[in-house]
């Protein structure tokens, strides 16, 4: 029923995992001394912008925002600022959220805030690219049985992947294990990082083999 959208999902989701390979790739090619642990943010910064600059242009190209009913220059701009609005938002919400599960509140305040662009980067920006700058859209979505088409199935994957990700990379930090690895902020990007790209095929996937058994309310 849904196999040309589930076949453009995976799709899209291909070239945004590559454009993280590539993020990954190309600094270490062009910058001496790039690595993902010794330029921790440098890696962090490079995928979070490759991320959102191709998952912005996917998605336009794919039309999956839905339509407004004005086309207005003011109403775009006026879109545009609360899009970049609560994509701020977001980050200092992650911000607050990872001080109050543990990280420094004051020392090490631009790695925090670092990470909290990332998470925004893979969540947020998905649920402006699908459901543009809409709180109560994201409500539903995220609320049960809310999710009207398979896109807004996919939203609920890939950003639970992505968060719990996060959350799981956060358990080596306290060990003794003295790795490069568990230095404030690795392990959680990296955990997120991975929950993400775990979440980017996971998701056609569940929908591809239970799409007989999904239904949508109508919008």
């Amino acid at each position: 029923m849904w196999d040309h959208e589930i076949r453009a999902m995976a799709s899209t989701h291909a070239i945004i995992a590559a454009s993280v390979f590539m993020a990954t790739v190309i600094p270490a090619a062009l910058v001496p001394g790039f690595s993902v642990y010794g330029t921790h943010l440098l890696w962090l910064y490079s995928v979070s912008g490759a991320v959102t600059a191709v998952s912005l242009a996917v998605f336009w190209l794919l039309g999956i925002t839905p339509p407004t009913k004005k086309h207005t220059v003011g109403f775009k701009l006026s879109r545009l600022f609360r899009s970049c609005l609560y994509f701020f938002l977001s980050c200092l919400f992650f911000h607050t959220v990872v001080v109050l599960y543990g990280a420094p509140l004051i020392e090490s305040a631009l790695e925090t805030f670092s990470l909290a662009v990332l998470l925004t980067s893979l969540t947020t920006l998905r649920c402006l690219c699908v459901l543009g700058p809409n709180v109560q859209a994201w409500i539903r979505v995220f609320s049960r049985h809310g999710a009207m088409s398979v896109w807004d199935t996919c939203l609920q994957i890939t950003v639970a992947c992505t968060v719990v990700g996060a959350w799981v990379g956060a358990f080596p930090i306290p060990l003794d294990w003295d790795r490069p690895w568990q230095v404030w902020p690795v392990s959680c990007s990296l955990g997120a990082m991975i929950g993400f790209l775990t979440g980017l095929v996971a998701a056609p996937a569940w929908i591809h083999y239970h799409r007989k058994h999904l239904t949508y309310k109508c919008k």
